[in-house]
């Protein structure tokens, strides 16, 4: 398979949080992303560093099965375009289709941080951010932004995010990974768990 050429010649670091809570053609979602960082790995991207994986409740709640999550952080050349593509094709390797909005899924992969870029800017990351549930279902950026909008949000993402940053800050709001996580409801931490 052709490798991504296309990027920068310094070496960024990202990082790239990783779902499955449905069988793919390679097996169970652990076992989907257990293959994950193989495929992600190319010429212009090495894994660095990867999570524990963790059993998350489905988002929205009772929207399907239980997901097993998990964090990656590369090392690439690749442009943050460029990075985001490959990741939207090895989700296609392992079977993922795009047609409803949050539904159940054989991988996702989304692109957490680009090496703290904002893009486009901060106000168009922040209206992405600030938007409310209802309008999440329904509305989608028609271009890349950075920092993903949801981090913030989701204590599937940022408890695996701490295992491999645990110093990580937040580019638009300066705030550290730790108090983001504090900020969040302890139910909905208490509901992520670890798996062996």
């Amino acid at each position: 398979m052709p490798q991504p050429k296309e990027g920068h010649k310094e070496l960024i670091i990202a990082h790239v949080a990783l779902g499955s809570n449905v069988t793919s053609s390679s097996g169970s979602p652990k076992i989907t992303l257990q293959e994950v960082k193989t495929a992600v790995s190319c010429d212009s991207v090495d894994v660095v560093a990867e999570s524990r994986f963790y059993q998350s409740p489905a988002f929205p709640a009772n929207s399907g099965p239980d997901y097993v999550n998990a964090a990656i952080t590369v090392a690439t050349s690749l442009s943050a375009e460029a990075l985001l593509a490959h990741l939207h094709d090895v989700e296609a390797r392992f079977d993922r289709v795009r047609e409803v909005r949050w539904a159940a899924r054989t991988l996702d992969l989304d692109l957490l941080d680009y090496g703290g870029l904002i893009r486009p800017d901060a106000d168009a990351v922040t209206h992405w951010m600030q938007l409310p549930l209802d309008r999440q279902l329904k509305d989608t950026p028609e271009q890349l932004i950075l920092p993903h909008p949801r981090i913030q949000d989701r204590a599937f993402v940022l408890i695996p995010l701490a295992d491999i940053v645990p110093d990580w800050v937040h580019p638009i709001t300066s705030q550290t990974l730790q108090s983001l996580l504090s900020a969040l409801p302890q139910a909905e931490k208490d509901a992520i768990c670890p798996l062996n």
